[in-house]
């Protein structure tokens, strides 16, 4: 087949590549552009003359005068929105909520995806991703095959006509280019099809036969997939089944724990994996070197950002400070301002910077999922480090893993606990707990007072899963697929019980 990719690299990303340059010399010019197009945009809303955004002109009036806001504040005006009332928060119409349960008191949250945030933000994030990908890999022939992009579903919302509520990604893929079905797969009606197993059969018997040279998804539920398809095609490995795959767009959890599996189910040594931040509420990052697991904060997309210190959050009146205020290696909350209403939005998500020219960043926890139960401030970041670490020293692998205090037991003694489910056991479970333990108190001092002389804190408690017991922990709430994922730390032992009595 002839190879298109470089023509249209020529004629559609290469040209993107000199803008994004910008982002190391003028990332608060940029910004600066984003905050004023978005209020003068929303000034005539509800929320606009609410805050008399006809007077915001700099970004100190901005910070001033407009509330940090977390769901449930948001909440209310949702609501509203989604039993057909306009120009509440943003002035054109909202038809497309993103179903999400992260982190907040209710069960679910919707979020608004408006016409502008689909195509600004969402879908702008995706060609970028593409365009920092071939300009990495001059020689790609991602165009010659199809995609693979595994979604979830969606619903009508409510009885507001013309209306939807589901994932993103099936709210991505509802509102494609008819064009893009040509060069995809699964058939639309099979990616947007509610049920998570009868789907992945159906997505397999599609793709099998399909040249596929780049997939896109979570990790996790890819790696459900691509399982499937070896067991029913009967290969050993991907390649084997499409022999032109070069690269997995992936995101929405971290990818260490799943990187050993990949290797072993993908063994080509021309594969690429490039990390993406796209959430329900804006895509915000693109890795953009393969060689740093960083990702390339977006700056110029419908998304304004602010952050907050972590060890502000909570606090009556926190200091936030913008982009070109971060400091490398510090810890903030995000928050967001975009273009489809979202206005100083706390997301839940909490980055480090590991860059500021360019800006760059990792993820490294939520704002709810850590243990802090005795002081210790652990973060998910940390728990990736220690157990990267546990694995490669007993050559173990990981396919799920959820942790939570014991606050007392029975001989008053705290402790955290660790339920993993491996899809390698290690060879010696206990050389796993101590080596895990070891490396949570040298990458967090908070963790490593607590564990001296075992006085706050008992030596940590691994209990082996039984297998799928995630899943079908998640099955059980309904949340299999689309961007659902599994809780890794809680400060209660709320999930963990849940998860015990399954076991």
């Amino acid at each position: 087949m002839i190879n298109i990719t470089p023509l249209l690299n020529n004629l559609y990303f290469a040209p993107r590549m000199r803008a994004i340059e910008r982002y190391a010399t003028d990332a608060e010019g940029l910004q600066m552009q984003v905050m004023r197009r978005l209020v003068q945009k929303a000034a005539s809303t509800e929320w606009g003359k609410l805050y008399n955004y006809h007077t915001i002109r700099d970004y100190d009036t901005f910070n001033q005068r407009l509330p940090i806001q977390t769901y449930e504040e948001v909440k209310g005006y949702v609501e509203r929105m989604r039993q057909g009332e306009q120009n509440l928060i943003w002035p054109s119409k909202v038809q497309w909520f993103a179903k999400s349960s992260g982190t907040t008191n209710d069960k679910s949250k919707f979020l608004p995806v408006s016409r502008e945030s689909l195509h600004d933000t969402h879908y702008q994030g995706g060609r970028d991703a593409v365009a920092i990908y071939l300009h990495q890999n001059p020689k790609s022939r991602l165009f010659s095959g199809k995609s693979l992009i595994l979604g979830g579903s969606h619903a009508p919302n409510l009885n507001t006509p013309h209306s939807l509520v589901g994932d993103l990604s099936a709210i991505l893929i509802e509102n494609l280019n008819p064009l893009v079905n040509y060069v995809r797969v699964p058939s639309k009606q099979t990616a947007l099809m509610e049920h998570f197993e009868p789907k992945m059969a159906q997505i397999a018997r599609e793709a099998i036969g399909a040249d596929v040279t780049n997939l896109s998804g979570v990790p996790s539920w890819m790696l459900v997939l691509i399982k499937h398809i070896l067991q029913k095609s009967g290969k050993q490995t991907l390649e084997q089944v499409w022999p032109n795959l070069e690269v997995f767009f992936h995101g929405g959890v971290a990818f260490t724990p799943y990187r050993e599996q990949y290797k072993q189910v993908i063994q080509s040594a021309g594969m690429h994996y490039v990390e993406t931040y796209n959430a329900s509420e804006g895509y915000f990052g693109t890795q953009n070197d393969p060689l740093d697991a960083a990702m390339l904060l977006m700056i110029d997309y419908g998304v304004f950002f602010e952050f907050m210190p972590l060890e502000e959050l909570g606090s009556a009146h926190p200091h936030v400070v913008p982009l070109w205020g971060v400091e490398t290696g510090k810890n903030y909350a995000l928050i967001i301002t975009t273009s489809a209403g979202l206005w100083r939005y706390m997301i839940g998500d909490t980055v480090k910077f590991t860059s500021r020219n360019p800006y760059k960043f990792i993820i490294t926890g939520r704002t709810k999922h850590f243990i802090n139960a005795f002081g210790e401030e652990l973060i998910v970041d940390n728990a990736e480090k220690g157990l990267a670490r546990a694995c490669a020293a007993t050559g173990a692998q990981i396919s799920d893993y959820s942790a939570a205090p014991v606050f007392m037991d029975a001989n008053a003694k705290c402790r955290h606990q660790w339920l993993i489910e491996f899809s390698r056991m290690p060879n010696d479970l206990a050389q796993f707990s101590r080596i895990l333990d070891d490396t949570l108190q040298e990458v967090n001092s908070d963790y490593e007072a607590k564990r001296q002389n075992n006085l706050a804190l008992q030596p940590l408690e691994v209990i082996v899963a039984r297998p799928n017991l995630f899943h079908d922990w998640l099955d059980q709430k309904g949340k299999l697929g689309g961007q659902h994922k599994v809780p890794r730390l809680s400060n209660t032992r709320e999930y963990i019980e849940e998860m015990l009595k399954l076991n």
